[in-house]
């Protein structure tokens, strides 16, 4: 049965420990219920990805069976893995693709790292080539202990690509550093960003943020696969265009008033256009997310299909 409700999603000024309940999920930090073996890896430098968010699926948007209740999506480095594009390394892609295990030892562990995956891994690439991945989760899994990131006594420069300031300072405080600036000065309380966190991020690779879902009261694109209309009605799979024009006008039904930016399903609210071929199994997200550089702009990760889009604002 499809989903009969969309579900608004926030990030929350509180953190989820590691012995406490899990709630909805969480943003940065660590991931659960998973090896350090099963950490995905960069397949384009031998870096782990990092840990975005993981997120505990409402009962209606658990498309993989009863069994599975949550995921978690890792995503590349946002600054020094993300300057306009992938930036592979010819060395690492060549270990990683090779058919053997190779000679040098750092080479090597990555390698059988790279093998040992999660069974439920999905790989994904945006535009750009960057990778991302998602791993689906059981409920003891989301509720199992934090795993921390694989450090396979990576090098600050490893074949040409350096160490990701997350690896020593955490996901947070380095979205933080990278959206601040260590130049500007206090009072930090009318920035976005602080209000989002509810302080200064610890560094720490421990420090997350609780997320937390509500559903919508009105939302009648639930359980609809999202088409473009350019304002134009309804699409072939029932969907509505939030926007409709009015004497020439742009304007936007009532019922997508009070819709949160970011939610489970529903009305998409892309940046630019909505990505083809997504179905009604969907988050979407803004950079705070798990820290991000999507141009100022938002994402979508379908995770039935596992197909992931973003674009610039």
């Amino acid at each position: 049965m499809l989903p009969s409700k969309a579900y608004d999603l926030k990030m929350l000024t509180e953190s989820v420990s590691a012995t406490g309940n899990r709630g909805h999920g969480w943003c940065f930090g660590f991931p659960p219920g998973i090896t350090q073996e099963q950490w995905p890896l960069d397949r384009l430098n031998g870096f782990p990805l990092k840990h975005a968010f993981t997120l505990l699926l409402p009962d209606e948007y658990r498309c993989h069976g009863p069994e599975i209740v949550a995921l978690s999506f890792f995503g590349i480095a946002k600054n020094e893995h993300h300057d306009g594009g992938a930036t592979p390394s010819p060395p690492i892609v060549l270990a990683l693709e090779a058919t053997e295990p190779p000679t040098d030892q750092l080479l090597r562990k990555l390698w059988h790292a790279d093998r040992s995956g999660h069974p439920r891994t999905h790989r994904m690439l945006d535009i750009l080539d960057c990778e991302y991945a998602a791993i689906l989760l059981t409920q003891a899994e989301f509720e199992g202990p934090f795993c921390h990131p694989p450090d396979y006594d990576y090098p600050p420069m490893l074949y040409g690509i350096p160490r990701p300031r997350w690896l020593e300072v955490g996901t947070a405080f380095s979205h933080w550093e990278e959206n601040v600036g260590s130049s500007r000065e206090p009072p930090f309380e009318q920035l976005a960003i602080f209000r989002d966190f509810g302080q200064i991020p610890d560094k720490t690779l421990e420090f997350n943020r609780a997320v937390y879902w509500t559903p919508r009261a009105t939302d009648p694109n639930a359980g609809k696969a999202p088409e473009e209309t350019y304002g134009e009605g309804v699409a072939k799979s029932g969907y509505q265009d939030p926007h409709y024009r009015l004497d020439g006008k742009y304007m936007t039904h009532d019922w997508a008033d009070g819709h949160e930016a970011m939610h489970i399903g529903g009305t998409m609210a892309p940046s630019q256009q909505i990505p083809q071929g997504f179905g009604p199994y969907y988050v979407e997200f803004e950079e705070i997310l798990g820290g991000f550089n999507f141009g100022a702009g938002n994402a979508q990760l379908d995770f039935q299909n596992m197909k992931f889009d973003w674009a610039c604002g």
